[in-house]
């Protein structure tokens, strides 16, 4: 096979031939079949294309450059003619351009500023391909349901390819109502073994050891697989020593694009090489002469930070499908082999979770608001709560009234970049905007500081110093480097004129903070310096010896709260002091003051107060002489809230006929009955409690008539009668008597506990069966009484009590309570509650 044939080739007619009758296709090739770089040139003249551009989502940056690399030189043209690309901060295109690679947000951006891409003119986009779907980025999640959206409602010309290395192609066919084509790979047997860890050796020896096994016992360059750019340079650093005269190569997504061209290159001096990847080089580009693979099983992925608010790369196990993505490697161009470094008994995921389902959906949140229809169709849907997180922090920033997307939001929208770092570069004044780029470069990148510390403002100063040739000791100047260019992007991005300052307050730097994290304004607690208020209500601590110590107000960036202690603070890991009096200027609108009738639990009262508030921060509490007493109730809700529901004159009758709706909820699902668990009880206090407080003053004043009329409030008179039939508080035995049911609920487990009818025994002379309620559905557990009330028996089952157990509790029995009958035959005996008359 040439160099210039791939085994896709083979599949490229049927795939011009799907399309002219298909405007939607799915296409699994696995890494080397050539769909990246062989289908875009091979629609080119299909007659349904017309003349239009291809545009081609890759995930990856160094993917995304590469392919354009590679099928420009198969056209024998430089990048920017007929195939260019287009990624963040960077881009390579003409007007002679028809193919075009874009990554990132570039795909949305494009389909939010023109639907119809362009129509169906010769300027326009004929077809959509996303490549390495299996990766399930959000954004690539995102352009699929736009792209959906506008071939159904706006361009059914439009062509729509979904391609992929590792997916369950069957189920997004289905989705996309798609035909699915397969084509073969290029691949060798490669021989797969376990690489075990020695006892507390660290990451880096374990590959170093690898690495040199690799070397000496097999042919060709060894490529290994790492989470991060961290980890490959403590790699490096362990490999430099230990092999010599071997090329070391790193590959990741901050490298300088010659460098990585250079990797993806064959070498030119017949040295082995070593790369050391991210899971970029996993399915997305190709590595000549690669042999061996080295896996560590990790990667970085997004997940999302309640720390920080934002989604963060996380260090975490790779899934069965990248494992063996990573595996095949090994066997482009001969027989290889692929040593993974975690033991063989460790069992895998089968398949990578979609991003959807792990990040803040706040920017997914503001997308659908500026498309207009927030309906789209996912081939996971978002997850409701995590979307409805994500609409509250838009609207707290300005992005979203209601759900309508404001001016602001647009102009966030925009920016294609987290909402929180648009609501700052936006709202940052003309000598403010070259240091809100640096910010934004700060919170995006890792941190430059190794001794880490919770002052902001140090990240700041030591980028500020770098750029003057002075890099701290306790700093990264690589990453420092990093920082600079990307705030460079910005300033660029945001035609920022001149440099940025040379020093600034620290405050100025909480200052613009406060716009990412309005919901983190904090102010320090009056009797604690080292705890403080936040504006979301929630508290937070600073460390002891904190850099920050004494600071009134700060703008807390990073927090930490595990959620394993309700109500205790959160940590302050990161923060910025801030100007209470910028405050002021910047939301007038969220200082506010307000006659409050509160519930003091230290004095177990009620109190009447005037409070001046910043959102929930309480700035001012003075008391007040005469309150308006129609707020009592709303306090002694409060104060139900803060003392919980035991507080009220609960009644056994009451708490029973809880326990009887709760289960019936269980029992018979069909009825359309209230939700009576605590948490729901406490949630809906003013919809339930506060009408029966209305115009007392204490607590205690609440009748138990008045309770049992507020909690039964929801049930209407038809629906009452429904639960005493099937959930009867007494029923009658055949003694003719009632005897009262006794029902129970557990909520740990969140079941109704086995209903429960206590009877003397001899009541139950002549019934066969156990009685049952909730329309046959359950039965009762009989606790079977002595003629003196003492148990002798539980049961579920009165016929097999009758038959098996009777005969020995009535050899027992009858001695004990010889004026109480014993018949031999309890089937046919008559039932009595009283004993046998005397001389009888």
């Amino acid at each position: 096979m040439s160099p210039q044939t791939f085994p896709i080739d083979d599949l490229l007619p049927r795939i011009r031939d799907s399309l002219a009758s298909h405007p939607r296709l799915v296409l699994e090739a696995p890494p080397g079949a050539g769909k990246t770089t062989r289908v875009p040139p091979a629609l080119l003249d299909a007659p349904w294309l017309a003349g239009r551009r291809i545009v081609m989502l890759e995930p990856r940056r160094v993917a995304a450059r590469a392919a354009a690399r590679f099928m420009a030189a198969q056209l024998g043209e430089p990048v920017g003619q007929t195939v260019g690309y287009r990624i963040r901060f960077d881009h390579q295109v003409s007007a002679a351009t028809r193919i075009e690679v874009v990554t990132e947000g570039i795909l949305t951006r494009m389909l939010q500023d023109d639907p119809e891409l362009g129509g169906s003119g010769p300027d326009g986009v004929g077809a959509l391909l996303f490549d390495e779907f299996h990766e399930r980025h959000l954004s690539a999640d995102l352009g699929l349901a736009l792209a959906l959206d506008v071939q159904t409602g706006l361009r059914e010309d439009l062509r729509i390819v979904v391609m992929s290395a590792t997916l369950d192609g069957e189920r997004l066919a289905q989705f996309l109502d798609a035909p699915r084509l397969a084509s073969a790979g290029r691949s060798f047997p490669v021989d797969i073994a376990h690489f075990p860890a020695r006892r507390d050796e660290k990451a880096e020896h374990q590959l170093r050891r690898a690495v040199e096994h690799a070397l000496a016992t097999h042919p060709g360059d060894v490529l290994a697989f790492l989470p991060g750019r961290r980890e490959i340079d403590r790699a490096l650093r362990v490999l430099e020593a230990a092999t010599p005269g071997v090329e070391l190569l790193a590959l990741h997504g901050e490298l300088p694009v010659e460098q990585q061209a250079r990797v993806l290159q064959p070498g030119d001096d017949g040295r082995r090489r070593v790369v050391l990847a991210t899971n970029v080089a996993e399915s997305s580009v190709t590595l000549p002469g690669v042999r061996v693979v080295v896996d560590s099983g990790l990667a970085r992925e997004p997940r999302y930070d309640p720390n920080s608010g934002f989604a963060r790369l996380d260090v975490v196990g790779i899934a069965q499908s990248s494992a063996d993505q990573r595996a095949g490697r090994a066997g482009r161009v001969a027989d290889g082999w692929a040593y993974r470094l975690w033991p063989q008994s460790q069992r895998l995921e089968p398949q990578r979770r979609p991003e959807i389902a792990q990040v803040d959906l706040s920017g997914l949140a503001l997308e659908l608001a500026g498309w207009g229809d927030a309906n789209l169709r996912f081939p996971d849907p978002p997850p409701a709560g995590a979307l409805a997180a994500g609409r509250e922090l838009l609207q707290r920033l300005g992005a979203l009234d209601g759900d309508a997307i404001t001016a602001l939001g647009r102009r966030m929208l925009a920016l294609g970049t987290h909402p929180r770092l648009a609501a700052m570069l936006l709202a940052a004044g003309d000598d403010e905007r070259a240091l809100a780029c640096d910010l934004a470069a700060l919170v995006e990148a890792r941190d430059p500081l190794r001794s880490g510390g919770d002052a902001f403002a140090a990240r700041w100063q030591a980028l500020a110093g770098f750029r003057q040739g002075r890099v701290p000791d306790t700093a990264s100047r690589s990453a420092l480097a990093a920082i600079d260019q990307a705030a460079r992007h910005w300033r660029r991005r945001l035609r920022v004129e001149g440099t940025p300052p040379d020093h600034v307050a620290p405050h100025r730097i909480g200052d613009l903070l406060a716009h990412a994290w309005p919901d983190r304004i904090a102010r320090q607690h009056p009797s604690d310096p080292l705890r403080y208020q936040l504006a979301n209500g929630r508290g937070a601590r600073l460390f002891d010896d904190s850099a920050l110590f004494g600071e009134p107000w700060l703008l807390v960036a990073e927090l930490r709260d595990d959620g394993r202690q309700p109500g205790r603070d959160a940590r302050i890991l990161r923060a910025a002091p801030l100007d209470p009096q910028r405050l002021e200027r910047d939301w007038p609108g969220r200082f506010t003051s307000e006659d409050r009738v509160v519930w003091d639990a230290g004095r177990n009262a009620i109190a009447a107060v005037r409070e001046r508030r910043f959102d929930r921060i309480v700035l001012d509490r003075r008391p007040i002489a005469q309150p308006d007493r129609a707020r009592y109730a709303e306090a002694l809700v409060d104060a139900v809230r803060q003392l919980g529901l035991d507080a009220l004159p609960w009644t056994d009758t009451l708490r029973q006929w809880r326990d009887r709706v709760r289960s019936l909820r269980h029992w018979c699902p069909d009825l359309d009955l209230p939700d009576l668990f605590d948490t729901v009880l406490l949630e809906r206090l003013a919809d339930w409690l506060q009408p029966a407080l209305a115009g007392k003053t204490r607590l205690d004043a609440l009748a138990e008539t008045e309770l049992a009329e507020a909690l039964k409030s929801g049930v209407d008179w038809a629906t009452r009668q429904r639960i005493d039939a099937l959930a009867p508080v007494r029923i009658a035995v055949p003694s003719g008597l009632e005897r009262p049911v006794r029902y129970g609920f557990d909520d740990i487990a969140g079941e109704p506990l086995a209903p429960v009818l206590a009877v003397k025994l001899q009541e139950l002379f002549g019934l066969a069966d156990t009685p049952r309620i909730a329309d046959g559905r359950v039965p009762l557990t009989l606790h079977l009484l002595s003629p003196g009330g003492r148990p002798l028996q539980v049961t579920g089952d009165l016929r097999s009590f009758w038959e098996r157990t009777y005969p020995e509790v009535r050899k027992e029995m009858k001695g004990r309570y010889p004026r109480h009958p014993w018949p031999d035959d309890p089937w046919t005996a008559t039932a009595t509650h009283r004993a046998k008359p005397r001389g009888t």
